[in-house]
């Protein structure tokens, strides 16, 4: 306080006042003392500031509170995660400056309490064990942590194979192979933890989850799903799966097997495939054993059905078993030849088989696929006893689709008659007449040189009577037929795009008849 007229401790216009009280002298630094630094490093690396505390530096005290306060928002509470890298090395560093800091601040400095140095010391080495305690405290609270993160992962996998096992396999294929990386990660990455030890039955659940249709009997819908598992052991590892390695091999190869049979039963085509894989894979199975057999019997179902109502569809399966029997015992690798034997009597049983789908055929009055097929079949089996009536059930069915009304009765193979016929050409081309009645036949006349195609105006004259002119001589034949009724068909051989000619002769005992073929726009024929 300055001094002014009333005296150095005297308020203006008032007593004077008591004197002022003397202040501290600062504290003497003294000698450096060692032992006193180590100390205080050792109080701030508590985390505390302990040191600055000791030295009643409190703003730098505050400090340290500050950054060990922060670090805790940062570590708790404790997750999976842990604390970040860069917070736990910035909070080490930061410990290690102030422990430098508070170790040269403490060396000349004497602080209040405790009075000694050593005591000092050991207090310090004390408080240590506040944060290597929290370390370790929080390294058990994190590996917990770790712990229900992977049993959480683990529980959210297995709940997603249940949902995706009320699904088709094809749209949830994705979701198991979602669930299988979690398994498999928690066993090859976390073997120690918990959840891994509980990645077998989680496995076990998934593989009778994914394998669910061949436990209800769907053996085709089984055949993909059983596949996907025997991949699972390229990639998990085997401690893990145990007996699961082989859990899906026998039931495959009877999914293969199984489906392959319907398919044959039913006229699919899909069963060389299931068979060629059963074969290619499990060669040895006691489902493969079964593959020969049970072809052997679809052929000779087909050939049992050649006499029932549909042979046709008999003479189609047989020709379908074949080709497939032949295209599985080349791909399959036949090697007793039973499969190519197989083959060659499903061929043989329907290509003899295609007479009696010419005469259902017959029968049911497609006439056109019956004449087809019986000229197929004579051209074939030249030495089939039933070869000749081919040939004649041909040509009723040619004259059939001429005149329908031939097509009543099954033409036999008679031959001969009382009647005499005698066939002429009128025209300048070759002339093919077949007929079917009592008795069927064909035959070829030449065409007749100098005679030519009439013209429509010739004949719709009342006295137009073909193969009558006498200075003439005709190609002709003469045949002998039964009384009754027969149809005559004429067509310009070699000519498929001419519209044959028809006639429809009722022959009696007595009379002698005369069938003659001429040409006009069209080929017509009289008698």
């Amino acid at each position: 306080m300055s001094e002014g007229p009333y005296g150095p401790n005297q308020a203006f216009g008032g007593p004077p006042l008591p004197p002022m009280p003397p202040s501290p002298p600062p504290r003497p630094a003294g000698p450096p003392d060692a032992v006193r630094a180590v100390a205080v490093a050792l109080l701030n690396l508590s985390g505390l500031g302990l040191g600055y505390a000791l030295l009643r530096r409190w703003v730098l005290a505050a400090v340290c509170w500050t950054a060990t306060a922060v670090l805790l928002l940062v570590a708790l509470p404790v997750d999976a995660d842990g604390v970040p890298a860069a917070a736990l090395a910035g909070w080490a560093t930061f410990l290690l400056v102030t422990a430098v800091h508070g170790a040269f601040a403490g060396l000349r400095t004497r602080p209040p309490w405790p009075g000694r140095a050593p005591l000092a010391l050991l207090l310090g080495v004390l408080l240590l064990a506040v944060p290597a305690g929290g370390a370790l405290w929080y390294e058990d609270a994190h590996d917990e942590a770790v712990e229900q993160a992977l049993l959480g992962r683990l529980e959210r996998a297995d709940d997603l194979v249940a949902t995706s096992g009320r699904r088709s396999f094809g749209s949830a294929r994705a979701d198991y192979g979602t669930a299988l990386e979690v398994y498999r990660d928690i066993a090859a990455h976390h073997a120690g933890s918990r959840a891994a030890q509980r990645v077998p039955a989680s496995l076990r659940t998934y593989y009778t989850t994914v394998g669910a249709a061949y436990g209800h009997r769907e053996y085709c819908a089984a055949v993909e799903p059983l596949k996907y598992l025997r991949t699972v052991p390229d990639t998990m590892p085997k401690e893990q799966l145990g007996s699961l390695a082989g859990w899906p091999d026998d039931r495959l190869a009877n999914a293969l097997y199984e489906c392959g049979a319907q398919q044959l039963a039913t006229g699919g085509v899909d069963w060389v495939t299931r068979f060629g894989d059963l074969l290619d894979t499990f060669p040895r199975s006691a489902a493969a054993a079964k593959v020969v057999p049970v072809v052997d019997g679809a052929v000779g179902k087909a050939e049992r059905a050649l006499g029932g109502d549909e042979p046709c569809t008999a003479v189609e399966r047989l020709q379908g078993l074949d080709t497939r029997i032949g295209d599985l015992a080349r791909s399959a690798g036949d090697t007793d030849g039973r499969l190519a034997k197989a083959a060659s009597r499903a061929g043989r049983s329907g290509s003899a088989g295609a007479y009696a789908c010419g005469v259902d055929q017959y029968e049911d009055g497609d006439f056109q696929a019956a004449q087809k097929t019986m000229e197929q079949f004579a051209a074939g089996h030249r030495h089939d006893r039933n070869r000749a009536r081919a040939e004649k059930i041909a040509i009723a069915a040619e004259i059939a689709r001429t005149l329908p009304a031939a097509g009543r009765k099954l033409p036999t193979t008679a031959s001969g008659g009382s009647i005499s016929v005698t066939v002429k050409n009128d025209s300048p081309d070759d002339i093919t007449v077949l007929y079917t009645g009592p008795v069927t036949g064909s035959l070829t006349l030449k065409g007749c040189g100098g005679c030519k195609a009439y013209t429509l105006a010739d004949t719709l004259f009342s006295g137009f009577k073909p193969c009558n002119d006498s200075s003439r001589h005709y190609p002709q034949r003469t045949i002998s037929l039964p009384v009754g009724t027969t149809y005559f068909v004429h067509r310009t051989k070699g000519d498929s795009t001419a519209t044959p000619a028809s006639d429809t002769a009722r022959l009696r005992s007595g009379y002698i008849y005369t069938e003659c073929a001429y040409s006009t726009q069209k080929l017509g024929s009289g008698y």
